[in-house]
């Protein structure tokens, strides 16, 4: 179980949002909307935010651009997690991956199940690091983002959340890069 050790100074992360959609746009982009409210309502920096269309390329390049940025500590993305014939994100994303968060995949599923049953078998949310990144991609609903964050990444993106936490890690994701990237 996770607690909280509040005599950890909160270290404020930036954080940029990539909404994958070949129907959204910014002014309604409901998912992308709930993880830029929760991440700022928690105190962290929204570094970025945009939206791609389901197209592997597309979503390649915004992510390259993003970890190439001294200025992206975390990438969440929202949309493309299913299993139609548009939803390519898990197969544009995890070429990139250094590292691959399994765990990710499982927390999220066993959170899933509690809210809507079965139905969870249907995202293939996914995780991993890239260039001293983390990049988590989530369903494209707004309740699945709201799961995520509440319920996981909410905590593993807080300093104080023992007994550990990805924050804590940060300086160390990119000792074989010897670029510098991550702080903490």
């Amino acid at each position: 179980m996770t607690s909280s050790d509040r005599s950890k100074s909160f270290i404020p992360l930036n954080i940029a949002v990539l909404t994958i959609s070949d129907s959204r746009a910014l002014a309604d982009d409901k998912s992308g909307n709930v993880l830029a409210e929760r991440l700022a309502a928690a105190g962290h920096r929204l570094a970025a935010r945009d939206i791609v269309p389901d197209d592997v390329e597309a979503i390649r390049g915004k992510l390259r651009s993003w970890i190439a940025d001294q200025g992206v500590d975390v990438i969440i993305t929202t949309g493309g997690t299913g299993f139609t014939g548009r939803d390519v994100t898990p197969e544009a994303v995890e070429p990139l991956f250094e590292k691959r968060m399994d765990g990710f995949s499982i927390a999220f599923h066993m959170l899933s199940h509690g809210k809507i049953g079965m139905s969870t078998i249907q995202s293939r949310a996914t995780a991993g690091v890239a260039g001293a990144t983390f990049i988590f991609c989530l369903p494209g609903s707004p309740g699945a983002c709201k799961d995520g964050w509440d319920g996981i990444l909410a905590h593993q993106l807080d300093y104080r959340t023992t007994p550990c936490n990805f924050v804590e890690i940060m300086p160390r994701l990119d000792e074989h890069l010897k670029r510098g990237k991550a702080r903490g």
